[in-house]
């Protein structure tokens, strides 16, 4: 019973970060319905930015004190996330706006390999895996018979937050109402004075932000990076959002936490141990398909006749 529960917490911690990346995937697609697949390596270019903070920017005297040493590399890791967010967006995808489904779709599979080559190339010693500080608490919160790392309590803590926050945002908002009009009809949306390209824009900001944040925790709890993060996670977060229903907030990161307790608990239990963890995770997600399609918490798409 102590495996299991350890195992359900660390399956929550996954799908805390695992979360704050399919609320970015989920967001675009609900309002412009590309499939940004270089989004997971906008998460991996945050992550990296945070380390470019710590270990070129700050004095080595705020380096030992994680209260002022996180938050800065959490805004370095958010700043260069949502530049390069806000460049893709400009340039990759606003010309293909109106183009066939297609177009976009790999042209976002290009863009992450941009991506992550330039990490490869420009950044120092990238082509192997980068020891991350541990910019947190290096202590154990214990509950009961269940022991989770500080930096995992915060990240659910902080996920969690933000999460219910950025929902609060979309559906209390002045601009969270226009990009529910901009998601439902943007001409219409137009009409009614309302700038889509600004909503689009912000909605690539707050999707990237999210994304920074996340690799910069990623980064502190695990205390590696290297540029396959971005891949790997993205998957995980791709499958997630589809698995709630891409386009709505609240499947994304139920769907998440989803993943990150198949992750963790079919490589404790399910036959192959952690080698099989993806199988596992793509088999729920084929079964949840076969029988709603929209996924968990998705509509159904009408079709007008």
């Amino acid at each position: 019973m102590t495996t299991l529960l350890q195992q359900i917490a660390n399956g929550i911690a996954l799908g805390a970060t695992i979360g704050l990346i399919a609320l970015g995937y989920t967001m675009v697609y609900g309002i412009i319905q590309l499939i940004n697949f270089a989004h997971g390596e906008v998460f991996m270019v945050g992550a990296f930015g945070g380390l470019a903070v710590h270990r070129w920017l700050l004095p080595e005297a705020w380096q030992g004190d994680w209260y002022i040493s996180l938050p800065l590399m959490i805004v370095g890791g958010v700043l260069v996330a949502v530049v390069i967010a806000l460049v893709m967006e400009r340039f990759a995808y606003r010309p293909l706006r109106n183009a066939p489904r297609l177009a976009p779709l790999i042209t976002a599979l290009g863009v992450s390999i941009v991506l992550q080559e330039a990490i490869r190339i420009w950044f120092p010693n990238a082509e192997s895996a980068q020891a991350y500080p541990k910019a947190f608490i290096d202590a154990q919160v214990d509950f009961g018979p269940v022991s989770i790392s500080a930096s995992k309590v915060l990240i659910i803590v902080v996920s969690v937050a933000l999460s219910v926050g950025l929902q609060l945002y979309v559906s209390k908002s002045k601009m969270g109402r226009a990009m529910r009009a901009t998601a439902q009809d943007p001409d219409t949306a137009r009409l009614m004075g309302i700038n889509p390209d600004r909503v689009i824009v912000l909605t690539f900001l707050i999707g990237a932000a999210l994304a920074g944040v996340a690799g910069v925790f990623y980064g502190v709890d695990l205390n590696v990076l290297d540029t396959a993060a971005g891949f790997q996670n993205g998957i995980f977060a791709f499958t997630a959002a589809v698995l709630g229903g891409i386009g709505s907030l609240r499947g994304a990161v139920i769907g998440a936490f989803i993943i990150g307790l198949i992750k963790t608990l079919g490589g404790q239990y399910m036959p192959g141990g952690t080698q099989y963890d993806y199988v596992w995770i793509f088999v729920v997600l084929i079964f949840v398909l076969v029988f709603r399609p929209q996924g968990l918490f998705g509509e159904a798409e009408r079709v007008r006749a």
